[in-house]
């Protein structure tokens, strides 16, 4: 029953029987008897079946968010049920909070889950929240979104970090529209929720910049900028080690805008997990 379980929502998660098939590894034909078995089983029609498609209806919707529920319960079956006897948590964690939020967090976490072992999955937030929304992480620390989330899932945030402008130290001016237009520009990888933030914030100013390079991590942005390679709109991140060639930051005055870091979670999690969200708000009282 799990294994059906897992194909319905993968299934709801890729779209149709074919695709969900290919990213678990079983033939269209395979899901296809699965969902018939798993309706068989329950009692109920799961799908609008039109042609060649299959569509979940109100009945699969409702099966689906169960489904969920018991697929996170059954791969946490086997936990201990005391803090002291050991367990796994997995956490995604963007990149800019490792060294930092997550760092800091992890010392009061092991004063409780001393034995537990804590693996820790980088990734671009929009990886993480799939991967958290399929049951493969625990807990995540990433960017807030810019659309709705999954009911099962919630929010809560941790800190607003301001973007600058990032600069040559040697480089002189502090007109952030004009260094953007004359200036190379080094772009924060529009792929990630970071980067579509910078890019909506060009666009609202009608700057269309010189781009020479793409790259998703801060760090390495910083250091192209300190290197005289172009200029670049950055999150002020806390805690991070500085660039390895000097840079200077310009503000965006009344105009700049902020990128919010938090916790995503399930709804019903694991006492670890709770305990390093805890742990993690804590960091910024």
């Amino acid at each position: 029953m799990i294994a059906e379980l897992q194909t319905l929502v993968a299934i709801a998660r890729f779209g149709t029987f074919a695709a969900a098939g290919d990213r678990i590894g079983l033939t269209q034909a395979a899901v296809s008897g699965q969902m018939k078995r798993l309706e068989e089983r329950l009692g109920i029609k799961l799908f609008e079946r039109t042609g060649r498609s299959a569509t979940l209806n109100a009945a699969g919707l409702r099966t689906l968010e169960r489904a969920k529920s018991i697929i996170a319960m059954f791969e946490h079956i086997a936990d201990p049920v005391d803090e002291a006897s050991g367990g796994e948590l997995r956490v995604g964690a963007i990149a800019s909070v490792q060294s930092a939020l997550l760092a800091r967090a992890l010392g009061p976490f092991r004063l409780r889950f001393v034995n537990h072992h804590l693996r820790v999955v980088p990734g671009v937030s929009l990886h993480l929240l799939d991967l958290l929304d399929a049951g493969e992480l625990d807990l995540a620390v990433l960017i807030e979104p810019p659309f709705g989330l999954p009911k099962n899932l919630i929010w809560r945030p941790l800190v607003r970090e301001p973007y600058v402008l990032a600069v040559p130290e040697k480089l002189q001016g502090d007109d952030w529209r004009t260094l953007l237009r004359e200036q190379p520009f080094i772009r924060y990888d529009r792929s990630s929720f970071g980067g579509r933030q910078v890019d909506r914030f060009l666009r609202s100013h009608s700057i269309v910049p010189r781009e020479s390079v793409e790259v998703d991590d801060i760090a390495g942005i910083a250091a192209l900028v300190g290197h005289g390679l172009g200029v670049a709109l950055l999150p002020v991140v806390d805690g991070s080690p500085p660039p390895v060639a000097p840079i200077r930051m310009v503000p965006l005055s009344e105009l700049g805008f902020y990128r919010e870091i938090g916790i995503l979670q399930p709804q019903e999690s694991t006492p670890a997990a709770i305990c390093l969200a805890e742990c993690l708000m804590a960091t910024q009282q």
